[in-house]
């Protein structure tokens, strides 16, 4: 991507968004970042992240809500940007099951916004959008069989809310870039883990329960698969869709999806093994989880498994990092970020 460009990221707060928004400020991109700062889980690690982003002169960030209709105008007309990645959203499976309004507000009015902010960005900005880059979800996928997961296959069978909401984002960006032309790509994630990242996901979940001495809870009996995907190998397939847009399609549209996955689903049990050695590498834990082993959740899947070959085609990238090197710099963070006395509460 061309030094100068400028980027507006939203969910610049958020575990993607933050390591996106370095790895583009420390190629010499500008970036306006946007996030509510929401209590979905801890405040203070975005906070962090706010402040580590702060120290690059070419950030500039605005606390704003996507789904409030006066916030993002302003915001574009501050930013001027040439490319939009829209990363905010509110996440979790199992959340979308007991506060759904969330979903629905973050989820499909928020992305909404975006999509009106970028079809009157000429008034707004001076300028057109150039691409907009946005996150959809493997969630999409649903209970499908057929593995790997193609963009191409059928998704139209979602077993939570959430997963919906992903691919009504889907829908909709398709729909505004043949009215209005808007190039757009959307990024279907798996499993994204690393430094600094969510602590709802299951291995930072897992962690914390791990240093407390509680136990950790496997479902469908630990018998499932997950693609599990590290953050870096996320940013750089990002950061290479940004830097091209889609071709038109058959109906004359410049609208594409992609699966940004590792390729190799691990079984659940393998990964707990792998990351209660890592943590032990590390000094976090002494001793392996104690572990319950529970049914299958509702919103849950089986496996899920990225077909690349796309993204291999198009941009002569695939992700590569193995699991056991990503939960190693996982648990080396986790280390030196956490006090000890905080571990042993």
């Amino acid at each position: 991507m061309k030094e100068g460009t400028s980027v507006l990221i939203t969910g610049a707060a958020g575990f993607i968004g933050y390591h996106l928004s370095r790895y583009l400020l420390e190629q010499g991109v500008s970036v306006f970042g946007i996030d509510n700062l929401n209590d979905y889980y801890d405040v203070n690690l975005k906070k962090v992240r706010l402040e580590l982003l702060s120290r690059y002169e070419g950030f500039r960030f605005v606390r704003a809500d996507i789904a409030d209709e006066d916030a993002l105008p302003d915001c574009f007309r501050q930013a001027k940007p040439g490319i939009v990645v829209h990363l905010a959203a509110q996440a979790g499976v199992r959340y979308s099951i007991t506060n759904p309004e969330a979903y629905l507000q973050s989820n499909l009015v928020g992305f909404f916004r975006i999509l009106e902010a970028c079809r009157h960005a000429e008034a707004l900005c001076g300028t057109g959008i150039s691409h907009l880059v946005y996150a959809s979800s493997s969630s999409v996928y649903g209970s499908n069989r057929q593995v790997p997961y193609r963009t191409a296959d059928q998704a139209d069978h979602p077993v939570s809310l959430y997963a919906a909401t992903k691919k009504s984002n889907e829908l909709m960006a398709y729909a505004y870039s043949k009215l209005y032309g808007i190039p757009a790509t959307g990024l279907r994630f798996f499993t994204v883990y690393g430094p600094l990242g969510r602590p709802d996901m299951a291995y930072f979940s897992f962690t914390d329960k791990m240093v407390r001495g509680e136990k950790i809870q496997l479902f469908n009996n630990g018998d499932m698969y997950r693609d599990f995907t590290y953050i870096d190998d996320i940013v750089s397939g990002v950061a290479k869709v940004m830097s091209r847009i889609p071709d038109p399609d058959e109906n004359g549209v410049r609208h594409k999806l992609y699966n940004i996955g590792n390729n190799r689903p691990e079984k659940l049990m393998y990964f707990v093994e792998t990351l209660e050695q890592c943590l032990m590498e590390a000094g976090v834990i002494d001793r392996p989880a104690q572990k319950e082993f529970l049914p299958m959740q509702p919103g849950d899947v089986y496996q899920t498994y990225a077909d690349i070959e796309d993204l291999i085609k198009d941009f002569g990238f695939r992700p590569g990092t193995d699991l056991r090197d990503g939960l190693a710099e996982f648990a080396r963070w986790y280390a030196g970020f956490y006090p000890r006395a905080q571990k042993t509460d």
